[in-house]
């Protein structure tokens, strides 16, 4: 008996995730994934990782709450299991503030995250700068730990690893009976998405072991997350742009910015700097279509276009991708299964 055949594009936090969900949900097809680049080379490697989201303007917001539900119940779960340190997964309490009172004092997903709640007056006193704070407890996967993690949960679920450019679908529907594209920004060219496009972001990794709660300005432009083995600080937001380089002035400007929230990080030592393009579209992409591919329609699953907020809804978008594969599957002509 034929096994059904599946590959998934890219290896991301998205990807993987994806990957993962369909492995261990249908062991009974063969599931490769293909990627040009893997950890610690992704833009998910550097990614501060802490969950918390924006809403998408054409979503349904109980879609949105799905996703960003399904991924924290996940990451939870890892975060207080003997998994954590190898997942890079921990609970990370702080604060997010606002110079203007937000039209929205509680979001969307305020009730999924731990003791969310507005920050007192008194609380507020050491950021004389803001009007506004919230104060909860979320969740930190650090990627650089949580891919080869994931990679190997994958290999054990009977997966395949593959490293290789994918430049058109064509070349992967002689191998494949069904595609799952979570390619990022690789999507603008690989199946001609217009409508991706990046975000630059530029962080620093600092040493400062004094740090234990995370401060975000609800700009999203200026954050401390404290991490496992350092404190990451950040960051820019820049539309458009594709360079890849360090920018020594984005540094500067970062170092300043985050020392006017935290005054003690004058006396970190930066450890390393990235840079990474966040695969940003209007909403992220989570359909079915079919294809035509060397004259056969195949079934294309996409999964991409999460932006800044990848780690935050990977795997609720993933669970998602799995139940379009299930339904491609139930419609495949009987032939094709066997």
């Amino acid at each position: 008996m034929k096994r059904l055949r599946l590959v998934v594009v890219g290896a991301g936090v998205v990807g993987f995730s994806t990957a993962v969900c369909i492995a261990e949900a249908l062991p009974l097809c063969s599931v490769t994934l293909l990627s040009e680049k893997f950890s610690p080379d992704t833009t998910s490697d550097g990614a501060a990782g802490i969950l918390f989201a924006a809403e998408f303007p054409d979503v349904p917001l109980e879609r949105q709450r799905r996703w960003f539900k399904d991924s924290f119940d996940h990451l939870l779960a890892i975060a207080q299991s003997q998994h954590a340190p190898d997942a890079g997964v921990m609970l990370s309490s702080g604060c997010q503030i606002f110079k203007e009172v937000p039209a929205n004092k509680t979001p969307f997903w305020s009730d999924l995250v731990i003791g969310f709640r507005i920050m007192a007056d008194g609380e507020l006193k050491r950021f004389p700068d803001h009007k506004f704070g919230q104060a909860f407890t979320s969740i930190k996967c650090e990627c650089s730990s949580y891919l080869p993690w994931l990679e190997k949960r994958f290999r054990e679920a009977g997966g395949q690893v593959e490293q290789r450019k994918v430049n058109s679908l064509q070349e992967l529907s002689d191998g494949f009976d069904l595609i799952v594209n979570c390619s990022g920004l690789g999507s603008k060219e690989l199946v001609g998405d217009a409508g991706v496009y990046p975000v630059r972001g530029q962080v620093l990794q600092v040493e400062a072991p004094w740090l234990n709660h995370f401060i975000r300005d609800g700009d999203g432009k200026t954050y401390i997350y404290p991490g496992i083995h350092s404190v990451t600080i950040g960051g820019t937001r820049q539309e458009g742009d594709w360079r890849l380089h360090v920018d020594k002035g984005d540094t500067q400007n970062i170092l300043e910015r985050c020392a006017r929230l935290e005054p003690s990080l004058k006396k970190a030592k930066v450890l390393s700097e990235w840079v990474g393009l966040r695969p940003s579209r209007r909403n992220p992409r989570v359909e079915r279509e079919r294809v035509q591919l060397q004259g056969c329609m195949v079934p294309v699953v996409h999964n991409y276009g999460h932006g800044g907020w990848g780690v935050t809804i990977a795997w609720g978008t993933a669970l998602d991708a799995l139940e379009l594969v299930r339904k491609c599957i139930q419609e495949m002509p009987q032939k094709a299964k066997l």
